[in-house]
């Protein structure tokens, strides 16, 4: 197992602090795609949990069975999980069902049932979803590094590789920054913008997945984690485990097939699913993941709205990155500044050196006030 996911110890660690995002977009293109991609492997993993499906019935040889029931699914019966285990019944959710023979009028037979029963034709397309769900997760990350093209790598001319205020470099980078944002100071609003769309865009894909997720159970994965939480402190006698309702590993499944005499004949079979027994736990883990990414992507939104409706908040928070700087230089910055040169100067304070942004800022203030560079100038 540590030769399957030890490449993986180095994914999850922290690295080089990119340039174009923030912390809650790695949330979801990094830890939550992360996380996927390493379910989607392991429920693959036939070495670990055995055959993901082995069934047993009289009279048909057993791989004929597996592949059937792989194929067609299997069922349980929801009357029947809280039935005894071992008196009533032999495992959660088993039991028979109930058949009835039919003859139309030109004495065709058919088989019909009674429809009291959950069928679980799922399990071979759990790693195909959640490899697509860590698609979804990474594809807001890439719309917006397609929509940046560079623009803040370019903005900060290496100023994120400076550790030394004062030098000839950091003074011919930190003059190349001022004059480009004063020359375009009022023009950033559109790639501020679809930052935001694509910040939306995070929660949109985390509430479609616990959607697409329920769909995909049959409207059990809303309440899931909740029911097993709720249940988990019931005795252990009296209880129903939900996760037998969603992730049985004992079913029944039905084959039918002529008999010596030409009549179709209709064969019971009990199957166990192994693969249930980290499936459990694998969407139990995502069902508080996704609440969890949701609850901080809608947060997070509601402090961004509010940066973009209230000019005294992003005043606050820039003086909060630039501690260095006395307030009245900051306000001088932002008083001509809009919501997208604000962004670009919050950005750029988390990667650049304390001193080399408490530079920029002073320049910033002296090109933007001329008249008060211009008293300096004549002191």
């Amino acid at each position: 197992m540590y030769d399957t996911f030890g490449g993986f110890s180095g994914y999850f660690q922290k690295g080089r602090v990119s340039h174009i995002d923030n912390s809650t977009f790695r949330l979801h293109y990094r830890f939550t795609f992360g996380l996927l991609i390493l379910c989607s492997m392991l429920v693959t993993l036939t070495q670990f949990f055995g055959a993901p499906i082995s069934c047993i019935v009289e009279g048909v040889s057993q791989s004929v069975m597996d592949t059937h029931c792989w194929i067609h699914g299997t069922f349980t019966i929801p009357s029947h999980l809280t039935k005894e285990v071992g008196t009533e019944v032999p495992h959660p959710g088993v039991a028979p069902l109930h058949n009835r023979v039919q003859q139309n009028e030109s004495g065709h037979i058919s088989w019909t049932e009674d429809g009291d029963e959950i069928r679980h034709a799922w399990y071979q397309w759990v790693c195909l979803v959640l490899f697509f769900q860590a698609v979804l997760c990474y594809t807001p990350h890439y719309l917006w590094k397609l929509n940046e093209g560079g623009k803040l790598d370019m903005l900060i001319q290496g100023l994120d590789g400076v550790m030394l205020h004062g030098t000839e470099a950091a003074e011919d980078k930190r003059k190349a920054v001022v004059a480009y944002y004063v020359r375009t100071i009022q023009s950033h609003n559109p790639y501020v913008f679809k930052f935001v769309l694509c910040e939306v865009l995070n929660l949109v894909n985390i509430l479609f997945q616990i959607f697409l997720m329920d769909i995909f159970f049959n409207g059990q994965f809303t309440t899931y984690g909740s029911e097993v939480l709720s249940v988990s402190e019931q005795p252990f006698e009296t209880r129903t485990d939900p996760m037998n309702r969603v992730f049985p590993k004992v079913t029944k499944c039905s084959f039918h097939f002529y008999g010596t005499s030409g009549t179709v004949q209709l064969r019971d079979g009990l199957c166990i699913l192994a693969m249930n027994i980290i499936n459990e736990k694998i969407f139990v883990l995502l069902w508080f993941w996704f609440i969890f990414v949701t609850i901080w992507t809608a947060i997070h939104l509601m402090f961004r709205m509010v940066s973009i409706a209230s000019r005294h908040s992003r005043f606050m928070l820039l003086c909060n990155r630039a501690r260095l700087v006395n307030r009245s230089d900051i306000s001088t910055v932002l008083e001509k500044a809009n919501y997208g040169d604000w962004f670009l100067l919050m950005q750029m304070s988390k990667h650049v050196n304390d001193r080399v942004f408490h530079a920029v800022l002073l320049d910033l203030r002296d090109r933007i006030d001329k008249k008060r560079a211009a008293n300096l100038s004549q002191e």
